[in-house]
């Protein structure tokens, strides 16, 4: 054996430390960095639009209803043939704070970008890794997206990214504490806060000087979770608000239901309570939005009371529909919440008065719990069952309006005309129609300018008449 022969395996050796070294110290791998990504998806709460009932994490298909039709969550699996797998890092940042996809077509802001826009350039790199790395591939294709014309077109969302998405990352306001910068990131960025507490536009734009004033998720009221006094958080301690992120409610104030419910669910709790803490302070901060119509906190309507004990003796309409709010509560709420109201003796369940859900002016919120109820995917078995099936509308308003009434905001009033829309998903929207009807309009004002223009150049190009 020559020596040439001889240094061929001590070479291979060699070329298998280099590596074994490189691997170990890949930043693509490296478990610090998986760790920080997923913790960070989890404050994204990616999973919660990007997970179907009963479906893979990540592997897409759920549709998420918006005022312009069903949007169809991507698989953001690291599939190359389903996925993102085949996403360098810089296209997985321009789809996650640019709203661009790998192909070059624009996404539809019911994906968060404009609030991922701020952040930073290290989250990005650890949220790459974790789903290039950390998240199992599924091999499933969601169906694709297909809205009603015009919003079909993707490309118009370049002209609504130039008008309303801020592409500037999250900048720390040296003015401010360590938690509030932190908290603000967190709120305007990663948690998208905005997304569903701030009012919007016409043009579907989040309006930023009503800042977390109150909006929509679907047929879900996002209320104001400004510093206002009555009309937001404003009477909240920061213990309150971390409690709430927590666990899903505030003892003597609110519980966490709907989309809400399962942003608590998914991600809030979840994150650091150092994270949580930071929210609180930033939120406590928020320049308060009043609403004039509320006189008082919302969570300080209404006090104990005993309805039922004028029902004793009373035979039961045999007509569901006819029967009383004293009688439906009787029938449907008094088990758990108690008798007068005052909800379960361990404080497992909450009072109804004194409580967000019947101390608002607009009910949307108390009529859904109603039909749809509260159910936590945790180990807790605390949940509330929905009356969609059991409860007409009219039954649902008659004890609706019992509930706010003795125990809550009696400005309140619902119908079941109200009633039978929320349960429909709520009230439909007119951006499509709007939208075309603008588009005509437009088209109609070319077609009236491109006329005057050619008649006024044959007039120039006609010769004199004599």
């Amino acid at each position: 054996m020559n020596a040439s022969t001889r240094c061929l395996p001590l070479l291979a050796l060699l070329g298998l430390l280099v590596s074994a070294s490189a691997n170990a110290t890949d930043p693509a791998t490296d478990a610090a960095l998986l760790q920080r990504g997923q913790y960070l998806a989890t404050a994204g709460d990616c999973v919660a639009c990007h997970t179907a009932p009963g479906g893979k994490p990540y592997a897409g298909g759920l549709a998420v209803p918006t005022p312009i039709g069903n949007i169809i969550a991507t698989n953001i699996t690291p599939s190359k043939t389903a996925g993102i797998g085949n996403y360098t890092k810089q296209q997985f940042s321009d789809a996650v704070r640019k709203g661009i996809r790998a192909d070059g077509k624009h996404l539809y802001p019911a994906m968060p970008y404009t609030a991922y826009a701020q952040v930073t350039d290290a989250d990005v790199q650890a949220l790459y890794a974790y789903f290039m790395h950390g998240v199992a591939p599924v091999e499933r294709k969601p169906p694709p997206t297909r809205l009603p014309f015009p919003f079909n077109f993707r490309w118009y969302m370049a002209v609504w990214n130039g008008l309303f998405l801020d592409r500037k990352p999250f900048t720390p306001d040296p003015g401010k504490s360590a938690d509030w910068n932190r908290g603000a990131y967190l709120v305007r960025g990663l948690t998208h806060c905005s997304t569903c507490h701030t009012p919007r536009n016409l043009l579907m734009a989040e309006e930023s000087s009503r800042e977390l004033a109150g909006g929509a998720a679907g047929p879900w009221l996002a209320p104001n979770i400004t510093a206002d006094a009555n009309s937001g958080i404003g009477g909240w301690s920061e213990a309150d608000l971390v409690a709430y992120m927590k666990l899903g409610h505030a003892a003597g104030r609110a519980q966490a239901a709907g989309p809400m419910a399962e942003a608590v669910d998914n991600s809030l709790q979840y994150l650091s309570t150092s994270d949580l803490q930071a929210i609180a302070i930033y939120l406590k901060a928020v320049p308060a939005r009043h609403d004039p119509a509320d006189t008082q906190p919302i969570d300080s309507w209404g006090a104990a009371f005993d309805g039922m004990a004028g029902q004793r003796g009373t035979a039961l309409p045999d007509d569901a529909n006819q029967w009383s709010g004293a009688q439906l509560y009787d029938a449907h709420c008094a088990t758990c919440h108690q008798a007068k109201g005052e909800g379960s003796f361990d404080g497992g369940l909450p009072p109804l008065f004194h409580n967000t859900a019947t101390g608002r002016t607009d009910a949307d919120n108390l009529v859904l719990v109603i039909l749809e109820g509260i159910r936590w995917t945790d180990a807790s078995g605390v949940h509330m069952p929905g009356f969609a099936h059991e409860l007409s509308d009219r039954q649902v308003a008659t004890l609706a309006n019992y509930l706010t009434q003795h125990y809550g905001n009696p400005s309140a009033k619902i119908s079941a005309e109200q009633v039978k829309l929320l349960r429909a998903g709520g009230a439909p929207s007119y951006l499509v129609a709007l939208a075309r009807w603008a588009m005509a309009v437009v088209a109609l004002l070319v077609l009236v300018i491109v006329v005057l223009w050619v008649r006024r150049r044959r007039r120039r190009t006609s010769p004199a008449q004599g």
